[in-house]
């Protein structure tokens, strides 16, 4: 377990989770939004997006903290060990990106790029909210089109994931 790919909706806990398993095992965070934003949240054009990506997991092990289906996953996917899917309520996703929005407004992040602040934005809320409906059915169709051999681990609440991280080893190679 040396390239971890960890996805789901937006205030899921994905980058929680990215950034908790590559302290663990001592490997390199790869925070796709950094490679996609550029400042004041423009986005990238797709062939510099998968260069960057490309570059970014050029490397012998990592954790990639999101999917960005349809642009990159296919990239990813195919070099993973494992594909962690996070998979919250809808109402638990909401929560937090109101709260990140209200309390983290203006802050930036590891996981965000350089000029681009945490904000509130209908946009994510809305892609959030539809997230089971609209991403889930990509992802998944990427996944068994790129990685049917991918082992799947799905986690959907907090001990989950807290057992999880308990039983990760940084000398396991599982």
């Amino acid at each position: 377990m040396r390239r971890i790919i960890v996805v789901g909706s937006q205030g899921s806990g994905k980058t929680s989770l990215s950034r908790n398993l590559g302290r663990k095992l001592g490997l390199p965070v790869v925070h796709l939004d950094v490679l996609y934003w550029w400042p004041g949240w423009k986005p990238s054009d797709k062939t510099s997006f998968r260069t960057r990506v490309t570059e970014a997991i050029a490397g012998d092990a990592w954790v990639v903290d999101g999917s960005f289906s349809g642009l990159a996953f296919d990239l990813t996917l195919a070099r993973a060990d494992l594909l962690i899917v996070i998979d919250r309520p809808r109402w638990l996703c909401q929560w937090r990106i109101l709260w990140r929005s209200a309390f983290d407004r203006d802050a930036t992040r590891p996981d965000l790029p350089e000029g681009c602040p945490e904000q509130f934005d209908w946009k994510l809320m809305k892609e959030a909210w539809r997230y089971d409906t609209e991403r889930v059915p990509v992802i998944e169709a990427e996944r068994l089109q790129y990685g049917p051999d991918v082992p799947l681990l799905r986690l959907r609440r907090d001990r989950d994931i807290k057992g999880f991280l308990e039983s990760v080893s940084a000398n396991a190679d599982d």
